[in-house]
């Protein structure tokens, strides 16, 4: 496939997010015989969008609340897009009041106080998210518009992209205001499904064609905390929208009290090693392969990320062929075919490089 014949896709700001994949993605998977897929780490949806699009049956699985509303919007809606209109205008001329949002993420121009948003978009927020909860929805018309508020507040935040840290000036976009519009649906005759839970969980029992993996990186530098996780900390807040639970919440950002690294960690940004020396994180990763019953697998990985690339390349080829290495540069946005070597020697000049690994399994 060429750049310019990939489906679009639609999201909000992602620190993971594979947008500038996609073409890639599609390239690597569009000649192999394959139907029923995964995506392993949905996150904001973007690779199922595109499966989904490509005419796959495609299962999006993340333990996030958040991503699998994102999910059951793009994948299972079946409503034109109009049926959403007349909900959407409600809400948009609904009177905002000061709630629960505006108390811990709503600030004005000149406080000394750092917020994601201003007051007057968080009183907003606190009129229609009350009122989404007091319509008589259905569960994926539910979906579609907390989509819709997720892509709203996404346009007119003051962030870099997260919510741990905010900016210390108002962000021009923020002074915008907030207004709902309809996602981008689309139709798909495929047979998909949207699942919340762990990874392993959904591994078991189940064969796919393919599954594409996005795992959570951590860092290789040993002085980063050891469950440094981007799902519940970093978006901390799209949680706390679509469930709605007014949650206790800790520190400047006013992070939800569940997403402390303490209690959320992931093995796979585990920085720390077992008594024999090997990376958590590491052994998160090989059991993952392990556990895939896929033809193929195709993971995507960065070089910063804990699992070196002399460990990944042993644990891949343990398990199948590799069949394709495709390599991108963040700074210089170029993405080329790469020998192991090659890749791994650009890897060590300090370059932030992501990889993508095609491997067939070996047949069980």
């Amino acid at each position: 496939m060429l750049p310019s014949q990939i489906p679009e896709t639609e999201g909000i700001k992602y620190a993971g997010s594979k947008r500038k994949l996609l073409p890639y993605i599609a390239q690597m998977v569009s000649g192999l015989e394959v139907s029923r897929v995964l995506d392993g780490f949905s996150g904001t949806t973007r690779v199922s969008q595109l499966f989904s699009q490509m005419g796959f049956d495609t299962i999006a699985s993340d333990r996030s609340a958040w991503s699998e509303i994102l999910g059951q919007c793009y994948l299972l809606n079946t409503h034109p897009a109009e049926h959403y209109l007349p909900i959407l205008q409600h809400l948009n001329t609904l009177p905002g009041y000061d709630g629960w949002f505006t108390e811990h993420y709503g600030g004005d121009v000149g406080d000394s106080v750092k917020r994601p948003f201003q007051r007057k978009n968080t009183r907003k927020l606190d009129a229609i998210r009350d009122e989404i909860d007091r319509l008589s929805l259905s569960h994926l018309e539910r979906a579609v518009i907390l989509t819709s508020l997720m892509l709203a507040l996404d346009s007119i935040d003051n962030t870099l992209g997260h919510f741990v840290s905010y900016l210390a000036g108002w962000s021009t976009r923020s002074y915008r205001d907030l207004s709902l519009r309809i996602p981008r649906l689309y139709a798909s005759a495929g047979q998909h499904s949207v699942v919340r839970e762990d990874i392993f969980a959904t591994l078991q029992n189940q064969r796919f064609d393919l599954a594409y993996f996005d795992p959570p990186y951590g860092s290789n530098n040993e002085k980063m905390p050891p469950s440094r996780v981007r799902y519940s900390a970093y978006y901390h807040l799209w949680t706390t929208l679509v469930l709605h639970d007014q949650p206790a919440v800790f520190g400047k950002a006013n992070r939800r009290e569940d997403s402390r690294d303490q209690v959320a960690g992931s093995p796979f940004e585990d920085f720390r090693l077992d008594a024999s020396g090997r990376s958590l994180a590491l052994q998160a990763l090989t059991r993952l392969i392990q556990e895939t019953q896929a033809r193929y697998i195709l993971l995507s990985y960065s070089s910063g990320g804990r699992a070196t690339w002399d460990e990944l390349s042993e644990q891949l080829a343990q398990a199948g062929k590799i069949l394709k290495v495709m390599t991108l540069d963040h700074k210089r946005h170029v993405m080329s075919h790469m020998h192991w070597t090659q890749a791994w020697t650009q890897a060590k000049t300090g370059q932030h490089l992501e990889y993508l690994f095609l491997l067939e399994k070996y047949a069980e």
